[in-house]
């Protein structure tokens, strides 16, 4: 989505009138600290002290939140709250949202303001303790909701249904005569997102997820299954079915599957590299989605905005986020999506060329166009630094845990390292200076290492390169003194296929993460830097003056290049993502380093999801992957 549109969308909701009927909640965090607490004199008991405590909107009020960061025209809540403290505070807080809260009802009697408290002890959330799970709605209630309900068809834009509270609608009448109104006003915007009654409401529009959508579909689904893409599809048309009313179905990191008049539209994840927090994703998901329907926008568009938004809240930490339009416009420049997951987690879905190893992940390869080549050079030329990631982890992890990296316990221990992992495996092939960049902010999210002990990006990546360097220099030692050749460190068949590029006119590039002088010094040790007529690129120490992206801008500028006249060649997720958004030609390398051929499978994995056209292992079929991308097998 251009940003353009996005600025489009978001002036548009400005003038959006929407409504919200749900289960308004609030969450309440009490910090305990056992130096303020006393045992009492009446019981013996130890007193628990709250050193601080603060309330935030949930369940239905965290829709409300979100609506009012995309600053529409007017929200109007329908729902009730008991007579106590913590439904004034929830109206405080509507109210300082500008939300309008006529038909926020006060039931005095078998109701209490659902509540969800949240106990911190030294940093540990505690058992949580519930408000409001023994409500019984009276008549009189459902009556009132009932009319605001009919008042906001008759005069909002859009209505959110958002149900999470088990148990909260205790009249099933309520939902026969919402149903009847749903049908009166046909031709309005009635966004359900309900996860106990979810089979009783009709004539909606539905936000859901796969699994919900399965049990919907009746098919019983555990709370860890990955239901199969073709599964989720068919789920979705059946939904859609049922009143010909657009279908949003949430898929986490695999984006949003949106089924309308106009067919089935799949909108990728996003990748992202920061700690992520879900919690709330799918409140922001439903305000978007409702706010750009009742802008006028299409579904499969809402949808693909709604993604963006549920981006920016998934990276804020320790609060139920919300997503601003600027936020959402900033998230929108340069997204990184997630190619498909399925494929990718599936080695059995591949097709390949036949009688080779070459895998097709793209139906449509514009092949026989290509004049430039752009090659990583770590894993995908050279195997020099191979092993890379293992001296990176624990550099990572010693600066994390600091002078508890000795003596943390397992479960620490193992935590910090599944974290630094999981970055790294995002991260591979840029910068390295970035990389350091957020292991500064890794030190500190974790807390271990005072700050007047943080080292700044600098810092972290003088102990890296010194422990990496170490190791390139004793190989390329052997090297220079004959006992290993040019092909224990290269990926096999690499310079042969580079070599038949250029024999065909290709201009040829080097692009690393790695720093330009290491890069070259490397490139000219082994021998081959003269291959890369286009030039060798590599990191200055200075983002804004490098990047694979850059490299590959200037590339197509300066030739005035359509996609497919530019390859790129990569064992990384960075050069591949920036090869697809600019329509070209993107290969993975999923190389074994330590062989320097055969598959790694993790490689592959990472590669397809980063929009990999083309997976090989290495170059040893390159003459097949020659015949391929010019077209002529």
């Amino acid at each position: 989505m251009k940003q353009d549109r996005i600025k489009d969308i978001l002036n548009r909701i400005k003038n959006v009138n929407v409504a919200v009927y749900g289960d308004f909640c609030i969450d309440a965090y009490w910090v305990f600290d056992p130096r303020g607490s006393e045992v009492s004199v009446e019981t013996g008991l130890q007193a628990q002290a709250v050193r601080k405590h603060y309330y935030s909107l949930g369940g239905a009020s965290n829709v409300v939140a979100n609506l009012a960061a995309l600053e529409p025209a007017a929200i109007q809540v329908i729902g009730v709250i008991g007579d106590d403290i913590f439904g004034r505070e929830l109206t405080r807080q509507f109210n300082e949202l500008g939300v309008d809260t006529t038909w926020l009802v006060i039931q005095k009697e078998n109701f209490d303001t659902v509540t969800f408290g949240k106990p911190y002890l030294e940093g540990n959330e505690q058992p949580r303790m519930d408000f409001g799970f023994f409500n019984i709605r009276s008549e009189e209630t459902d009556q009132a909701l009932l009319d605001g309900i009919k008042n906001a068809l008759q005069n909002a834009d859009v209505l959110i249904a958002n149900q999470q509270v088990p148990g909260s609608i205790t009249n099933e009448s309520f939902i026969e005569r919402a149903n009847d109104l749903f049908r009166e006003f046909d031709d309005k915007i009635v966004l359900l997102d309900s996860r106990h009654f979810g089979h009783k409401f009709k004539h909606i529009y539905r936000k859901t997820n796969d699994l919900e959508a399965a049990t919907l579909n009746e098919v019983e689904v555990q709370l860890d299954d990955v239901i199969p893409l073709p599964d989720v599809q068919k789920y979705a048309k059946n939904l859609y079915q049922q009143f010909n009313k657009p279908v949003f179905l949430t898929r986490g990191a695999r984006g949003i599957l949106t089924v309308d008049s106009e067919g089935l539209h799949e909108i990728p994840g996003i990748q992202l590299l920061k700690k992520l927090d879900i919690v709330g994703a799918g409140d922001t998901v439903t305000s978007a989605l409702a706010l750009c329907l009742g802008a006028g926008v299409g579904p499969a568009e809402a949808a693909e905005f709604a993604n963006l938004a549920a981006a920016v809240t998934v990276q804020k930490l320790f609060q139920t986020g919300t997503a601003s339009g600027p936020e959402v416009l900033e998230i929108g420049k340069d997204p990184d999506y997630i190619y498909q997951p399925e494929l990718a987690q599936d080695r059995r879905k591949a097709t390949y060329l036949g009688g080779t190893e070459i895998e097709f992940c793209n139906e449509s390869i514009p092949v026989g166009h290509i004049k430039h080549a752009v090659f990583d050079h770590d894993g995908t030329v050279s195997t020099l630094r191979q092993g890379w990631e293992l001296i990176m982890a624990p550099v990572m992890m010693k600066a994390i845990l600091g002078d508890q990296y000795e003596t943390a316990d397992e479960a620490l221990y193992h935590k910090v390292r599944d974290h630094v992992i999981d970055y790294i495996d995002k991260s591979t092939g840029i910068q390295t200076i970035v990389q350091m960049e957020a292991l500064v902010e890794m030190v500190k999210e974790f807390g271990f290492v005072p700050a007047q002990k943080i080292l700044d990006k600098f810092g972290y990546k003088k102990i890296y390169n010194e422990a990496l360097m170490e190791q390139v220099s004793g190989r390329i030692e052997k090297f220079e003194r004959g006992e290993l050749d040019i092909n224990d460190y290269t990926v096999k068949g690499s310079l042969e296929f580079i070599r038949a590029l250029k024999q065909r006119g290709v201009k040829i590039y080097l692009a690393s993460g790695t720093d330009l002088q290491d890069v070259e010094a490397e490139a000219n040790a082994l021998g081959y830097a003269d291959l890369f007529d286009g030039g060798i690129y590599g990191s200055v120490g200075d983002i804004t003056k490098y990047s694979k992206k850059m490299v590959i801008d200037k590339i197509m500028t300066d030739n005035h290049l359509r996609g497919p006249e530019l390859a790129v060649f990569g064992d990384g997720p960075v050069e591949l993502r920036e090869c697809v958004k600019r329509e070209g030609i993107a290969i993975g390398i999923a190389s074994d380093e330590i062989r320097r051929h055969g598959l790694n499978i993790e490689k592959r994995t990472r590669l397809i999801k980063a929009g990999a056209h083309v997976i090989v292992p290495d170059f040893s079929q390159y003459e097949h992957l020659l015949k391929f991308l010019f077209g002529k097998e």
